[in-house]
């Protein structure tokens, strides 16, 4: 049981109630992830802003899915593994990529597998990436451009895996069918 609150628009700190419904209209509900969040207005505002900002890139719906999954994997993330499957159906995301992803197994497309694996060894090492690694990804497509679009999609995981992690967010209803556990190595 987490010792964090999850918010609702009248328990919400005033700087995070328009927040919160903005996320109710939106979404239909507000997401327990942005219910802990509003505990602190400043990373609500920020994780909203970063999600904004995602379509922004220049990576497709899949790719942006790709590298949240990936990020999401890699962090152990159980409640936006989940999320991001649900959010990856509705966004029509092929099956077989959702399930590699939710798996940490290669992707069948190739592209998107140098997605995944250059997503992994950004997360992994800090950042760091080798050049021969960063060769590889664009050799597989990808430009300077994108390996900087994948630096902001994977900072705005690190705000919310990192949120679940201290607050052991409750997974929302809406989330469920798609529970996840990492599996074992």
């Amino acid at each position: 049981m987490s010792e964090f609150t999850v918010h609702s628009i009248d328990t919400a700190p005033e700087g995070a109630k328009e927040s919160l419904a903005a996320s109710q209209k939106s979404v239909g509900f507000i997401p327990n992830l942005h219910g802990v969040m509003a505990e602190q207005p400043a990373l609500l505002e920020a994780y909203k802003a970063m999600t904004g900002l995602s379509a922004k890139t220049g990576l497709s719906p899949t790719e942006q899915q790709v590298v949240f999954q990936t990020s999401n994997f890699e962090n152990g993330c159980t409640y936006c593994v989940a999320a991001h499957s649900v959010i990856s159906d509705g966004q029509k995301v092929p099956a077989e990529i959702t399930e590699a992803l939710r798996a940490g197994t290669d992707l069948p497309d190739p592209k998107l597998n140098a997605l995944a694996v250059y997503t992994r060894k950004t997360v992994t090492g800090r950042g760091w990436v080798s050049q021969e690694d960063r060769q590889a990804f664009y050799d597989a497509g990808y430009s300077q451009a994108d390996a900087l679009a994948v630096i902001v999609l994977v900072s705005m995981k690190v705000l919310s895996n990192y949120t679940n992690h201290i607050a052991e967010t409750p997974l929302d209803a809406a989330f469920q069918p798609r529970a996840w556990e990492k599996p074992a190595a």
